[in-house]
């Protein structure tokens, strides 16, 4: 991806965050030269991941297939400094744009449609060495529990959300018509290095073409523009 498009990006993203009557925290709004001016004692953002994220999963067609995500809070599997037992993210899914199905090995989160337009998900269950399984799948939305069928399309409206266990498979996208949607996604620790299972492998940092400065740094790159 050009950095010009990450940056439209995430002018588009802040903006439509704002709209819906979501404030982010200050370090949403920090520029490059600012980070490189903060010392340790913003580590727990650097570290853990925290704001922007913006995901082609390597496959250059963003609007077809990617997500725009910032991390609110987010604790470690490893390092016992950042004992959270929980994260919180916001998502951006735009009208027919799908996250490609995945499930984590440990992480069990709620997804909640926070507001826009209607979120369109489908559920499996996996099979030992990643297999998708013709089960039927048990879940929960807003506290109902039913089961479902393996690939079931579940329409999600404003206010619902679903909860997800791991090791189920789920791809998802606002549905066409409806409007983007901004989701809440609240779970325990979240990884990306370890604990993310891709149906079929995928990327999932982009990579960067500097056609223009960095309008805000992704939560991958804050150690990366540090010495700069």
């Amino acid at each position: 991806m050009k950095r010009s498009e990450i940056n439209a990006i995430l002018r588009a993203a802040d903006e439509f965050i704002a709209g819906m009557g979501f404030k982010l925290p200050p370090f949403a709004r920090f520029s490059p030269a600012k980070w490189r001016s903060l010392g340790e004692e913003w580590d727990e953002v650097r570290d853990n991941r925290l704001g922007w994220d913006v995901t082609d999963y390597g496959l250059g067609r963003f609007y077809e297939i990617g997500l725009v995500l910032f991390t609110l809070r987010n604790g470690s599997l490893k390092n016992k400094k950042y004992s959270k037992p929980y994260a919180e993210k916001l998502l951006i899914s735009e009208e027919g744009q799908i996250c490609p199905k995945h499930f984590h090995y440990s992480k069990m989160e709620d997804i909640i449609n926070r507001g826009g337009g209607n979120l369109v998900m489908r559920v499996w269950n996996s099979e030992p060495g990643g297999a998708l399984s013709p089960r039927p799948v048990e879940i929960v939305t807003d506290g109902l529990r039913r089961t479902v069928d393996a690939g079931s399309k579940l329409v999600l409206e404003p206010g619902m959300s679903i909860t997800l266990l791991p090791g189920q498979y789920h791809e998802f996208w606002a549905e066409p018509g409806s409007g983007k949607v901004l989701l809440g996604e609240v779970s325990s620790v979240n990884d990306d290095n370890t604990d993310n299972r891709f149906y079929e492998p995928l990327g999932r940092f982009p990579e960067i073409e500097e056609d223009e400065p960095p309008l805000f740094l992704l939560c991958n790159e804050y150690r990366l523009f540090a010495g700069e």
